[in-house]
């Protein structure tokens, strides 16, 4: 079990317990022999995370680590083997409340919008579903269309009512996607890689967008994404996730600037704001999560393992058979490193706990 890691500033408004999901699969059994053998990816493998409110939180690591479908998770889209996901300090009961306050944005705008719809429609179909928007509520569903389209920066928002999402840019209709999520005034967004299929040119546009709902609507937010860099630019917590599992997380500035896991050094190797592309970049096979090793799971990928550092501190057995949890480092910024564990007791590695 992790421990709790968390900037505790009063009551999160999302929490995920001790979350566990899992994906049947097969695999081949090789040349000349019959038949598959079953077996299980753990994507999300023991994850505790809290968001609270008016929060931008990056979950942050490469392609396949489990970010997507620990938001995918926290959406009800799939459903976990065991933990609990809590909105307001209370389990999920009714999975259509709880969308019309916690809503998700998509990461390809394209497929997220039905090509045969208006954008009206599209922003309108989140007010229908859940039965709002009529003449005696407070705002009818045009003027709850309108203000959406207005926030997600589409002004004046009747110019587009009648679009087709192909008549739009890709920063346009992904303004839209975010419309979409507005409408209902959520209190928390989740944005799987948000700008990753858009232009260089409309990505800053859009991450400003993004600050500018938190900051005037006081959304709390988790932002999927694999570039750190991004998370350097809007989130005020990071949380690294590598195999299923966080092993870092804490204050931006700190997990960005003083990384404590190797993982996250690793990772930081290629973000030019943190002084990275002159460093080589992280090395070996990707994360399977069929295959995952005994130990720490990043050791066979590990840096400090493969240079013999884990080995002369003494951790390298630790390293490739002792699993472990998230620890504190400094002041809200925990990680699971066993080098780094030996290092802090041994004040070798400078700590502000």
């Amino acid at each position: 079990m992790s421990a709790p890691a968390t900037t505790e500033v009063g009551e999160p408004v999302l929490e995920v317990r001790d979350l566990h999901v899992r994906f049947q699969g097969r695999l081949g059994l090789g040349a000349g022999l019959v038949g598959k053998k079953a077996v299980e990816a753990r994507a999300v493998d023991g994850v505790n995370l809290k968001l609270f409110p008016g929060e931008v939180l990056a979950l942050a690591g490469e392609s396949g680590c489990g970010k997507t479908t620990l938001a995918r998770t926290i959406m009800g889209l799939e459903k976990p083997r065991s933990g609990q996901i809590l909105f307001e300090g209370k389990p999920l009961a009714d999975l259509k409340k709880y969308r019309r306050r916690v809503q998700m944005v998509f990461q390809d705008p394209t497929a997220a919008l039905n090509p045969r719809q208006t954008i009206y429609e599209s922003v309108a179909e989140g007010v229908r579903i859940h039965g709002i928007g009529r003449a005696s509520d407070a705002l009818t569903e045009e003027q709850m269309v309108a203000r959406a389209l207005s926030r997600a920066g589409l002004r004046p928002p009747e110019r587009f009512y009648l679009n087709y999402p192909h008549e739009l840019s890709g920063g346009q209709r992904q303004r839209v996607v975010i419309a979409g999520a507005l409408v209902l005034d959520p209190e928390v967004i989740v944005a799987d890689e948000p700008v990753s299929s858009l232009d260089a040119s409309v990505r800053g546009e859009i991450l400003k967008l993004l600050l500018g709902l938190r900051n005037d609507l006081d959304i709390a937010m988790l932002v999927v994404t694999h570039d750190l860099g991004l998370a350097w630019t809007i989130a005020d917590r990071v949380a690294v996730m590598y195999l299923g599992r966080i092993v870092e997380i804490g204050p931006a500035e700190d997990v960005l600037t003083r990384p404590i896991h190797p993982y996250t050094e690793a990772l930081l190797n290629v973000v030019p704001e943190a002084g990275g592309l002159d460093r080589p970049f992280l090395s070996g096979e990707p994360p399977d999560p069929t295959r995952i090793p005994d130990g720490c799971r990043f050791h066979p990928r590990c840096p400090e393992v493969a240079s013999g550092a884990a080995k002369a501190a003494g951790v390298e057995a630790k390293c490739t058979g002792e699993d472990l949890g998230l620890e504190r480092f400094r002041v809200e910024h925990f990680a699971a490193c066993h080098l780094a564990r030996l290092r802090a007791a041994t004040d070798t590695e400078p700590s502000d706990v």
